[in-house]
């Protein structure tokens, strides 16, 4: 409960143990074996936090936390707990709290989604454990889509633009740095793994604007933002890409605000083991960072989980407000990871904190919260406080009809694909092979025109050939006709002046001679003359 501008946690005997609001931010952990109460503390610190005007976010990993949209209800037991605590007095009743339900799938909630661009280069290459080099060039590639005002919406986009720096390596490598194809295709591979793990649906407008968390009810009590991640918890992958875009979101849009009166907002991570287990170095150092930068934003964190011991040090060493439900210590492990839980508290003299850890009861805690210095408190047993919502569930019917009466469903609902990156290329790529085609078109025409013109060429000269044979044996037939009538004539003045000649010296004899040697002499003078 909030009442006298305190998150109400619960009692140690008859004293109250609240976590101050403006302490809130300084983070928290609620810890505990499986039964031991965490669900219901975590439900308690969001009422608490909704009925001070703090907008929370919650992550469902079971689905149980869905309860929190309806009122309690009233039997034997709540009746002994609000008499045990003095709610009457406190002004305690069953309410319903405002809450939103979201969905990365859109199965269990709104449609919750970002852009490509919005998450950037270095968490994406994070998320896919790039190498430098490899991390580099996804940076690079991101320069290039700005530099030709290239939207980053979705996989395809990513992809588009990854196998559009293959295709044109040696080109763009001139202009921002080696961008190699082996590197390259690592990245494509990343992206791949990223779509199968769900990235498609992700990552896809309308993305989510941070504002619509920020969100109050009219009576003025912060809106609850429950993730519905009984579905994207499978996939640790994604799931953890999702809380830390989120929170570097509110890191980078928020501005500084130190330690505010009351928190801007609460984040509460149950079963946070998971988000930690398979988390890459580089990726769980991004995670520590923002774990200590975002409280001067005013935003604090609330790790739910089994054991301590789920948390990395340097992160739990940030959480300030600690619920400690019972442990068990079967195993030299378990008890060295109570006595780990035990020395983290500040120690108090009327028990052993060691001891009584392992004691607790179901809805018993030992709690230590932030005093107005920042000192944490001497750790207390308490009792913790009774939620005023609905102990356990809705259907799966009831949050849809509750989910798709929000005016943000309206918003969310349908996934859009706008004219970005892919579509650019696609029309670049389609120019292109259009340009390339008429070019071997022209280069086709071209050829065949040549080969026509050499062929053209190839026939004129034969017909020339042929016209100059026909014109040699023409002359050839003429000469020779020329010259047998002119050899013909020639022999005849020949022998006819060779008998006048021979008659007169030596009778037939002589005219025989003289007319054969005159003969020759008549061909040999018509046949130059008619050559």
């Amino acid at each position: 409960m909030f009442i006298d501008n305190s998150i109400w946690v619960g009692n140690a005997g008859d004293k109250r143990v609240s976590i101050l609001p403006k302490m809130a931010n300084r983070h928290g952990l609620i810890a505990g074996a499986t039964g031991t109460g965490k669900t219901v503390t975590l439900k308690v610190l969001a009422e608490s936090f909704s009925d001070a005007g703090v907008p929370v976010f919650l992550v469902d990993i079971k689905g149980d936390l869905s309860g929190l949209v309806r009122a309690g209800e009233d039997n034997p037991d709540m009746q002994e707990r609000i008499k045990r605590f003095g709610l009457d007095e406190a002004g305690f009743s069953f309410k319903e709290y405002p809450a939103a339900f979201w969905d990365v799938y859109g199965e269990g909630g709104i449609p919750l989604r970002t852009t490509v661009s919005e998450m950037g280069p270095i968490l994406l290459a994070k998320l896919m454990n790039l190498n430098d080099t490899q991390a580099d060039i996804l940076t690079c590639l991101f320069k290039m889509a700005d530099d030709e005002g290239l939207l980053l919406i979705d996989i395809k986009d990513l992809k588009a633009m990854l196998q559009y720096a293959s295709d044109n390596a040696a080109e763009l490598s001139k202009q921002y740095g080696n961008v190699t194809k082996q590197s390259v295709a690592a990245i494509i591979r990343g992206v791949v793994a990223l779509e199968a793990a769900g990235g498609e649906r992700f990552f896809t407008e309308p993305g989510l604007s941070i504002a619509d968390f920020f969100a109050t009810s009219l009576d003025g009590r912060g809106k609850i933002n429950i993730l519905d991640a009984r579905t994207l918890v499978t996939d640790p992958t994604l799931y953890t890409a999702f809380l830390l875009y989120l929170l570097s979101e509110l890191f980078e849009t928020l501005p500084e605000v130190g330690d505010p009166e009351k928190p801007r907002m609460i984040f509460f991570f149950d079963e946070a083991h998971i988000i930690f287990d398979d988390m890459s170095k580089v990726l769980r150092q991004k995670f520590e960072q923002i774990i200590k930068l975002i409280r001067s934003k005013g935003v604090g964190i609330y790790f739910c989980t089994q054991n301590p011991r789920d948390i990395p040090d340097e992160v739990l060493a940030q959480l300030g407000n600690k619920i400690q439900h019972a442990l068990h210590a079967y195993t030299p492990a378990e008890e060295r990871a109570v006595k780990t839980a035990a020395d983290s508290f500040r120690a108090n003299p009327e028990f052993d904190t060691k001891s009584a850890i392992m004691e607790l009861g179901v809805g018993e805690a030992l709690v230590s919260v932030l005093d107005e210095e920042g000192v944490p408190t001497i750790v207390e047993r308490c009792k913790i406080l009774p939620p005023r919502s609905l102990m356990g569930t809705i259907s799966d019917d009831e949050r849809r009809n509750l989910y798709v009466a929000d005016n943000l469903y309206i918003k969310y609902k349908d996934p859009v694909d706008p004219d970005s990156a892919y579509e650019f290329l696609e029309r670049l790529k389609s120019k292109e092979e259009l340009a390339a085609k008429e070019a071997a078109q022209a280069a086709l025409e071209e050829k065949e025109a040549a080969k026509r013109e050499a062929e053209e060429a190839k026939a004129q000269a034969k017909a020339e050939q042929e016209a100059a044979k026909a014109e040699a044996a023409r002359k050839r037939k003429v000469k020779s006709a020329a010259g047998s009538v002119a050899s013909s004539a020639a022999g005849t003045i020949g022998r006819e002046f060779g008998k006048s000649i021979g008659g007169k010296v030596g009778g037939k004899f002589g005219k025989t001679i003289g007319g054969n040697i005159a003969a020759q002499l008549g061909r040999s003078i018509m046949g130059t003359f008619f050559r």
